[in-house]
């Protein structure tokens, strides 16, 4: 069963409107309503994760056995950066490096953030609309 299907089959088990269950999620009916005819699929783990709290279950729970690997990927994700800040935290307060090599690890970190940022949203910034 397909992501679509678990979350309709739980909002209707829960007794819940779509109303209802949009507010207690934090996102639009017509975002819900998406969701439920397999048009749209959560942007994020929090979306889902907050979904599946509004009707008492789990991501895990309303995600099917292909869409799980998002759940386990974002842990990774998060347990990674975790690392990463914690080791760039270390470097900066006691590290053995000059501040011209913090300043270029902290300007190569910032590049790479917005490099990634700009391909997941499509090279779509607000600022570059007007420029095409």
């Amino acid at each position: 069963m397909k992501f679509a299907e678990r979350l309709k089959n739980a909002r209707k088990e829960a007794g819940l409107s779509q109303g209802a269950l949009a507010e207690k999620a934090g996102i639009s009916v017509r975002t819900l309503q998406n969701y439920e005819m397999g048009k749209r699929y959560p942007a994020s783990l929090d979306i889902a994760v907050n979904l599946a709290q509004a009707l008492g279950m789990t991501a895990e729970d309303l995600l099917s056995e292909g869409e799980k690997s998002i759940v386990s990927a974002d842990a990774d994700a998060k347990a990674q950066l975790r690392e990463l800040v914690q080791a760039v935290s270390g470097l900066f307060a006691g590290g053995q490096i000059g501040d011209e090599d913090r300043d270029a690890a902290m300007e190569a970190i910032i590049a790479a953030y917005w490099a990634a940022k700009k391909e997941k949203r499509g090279n779509a910034f607000p600022e570059e609309k007007g420029n095409e």
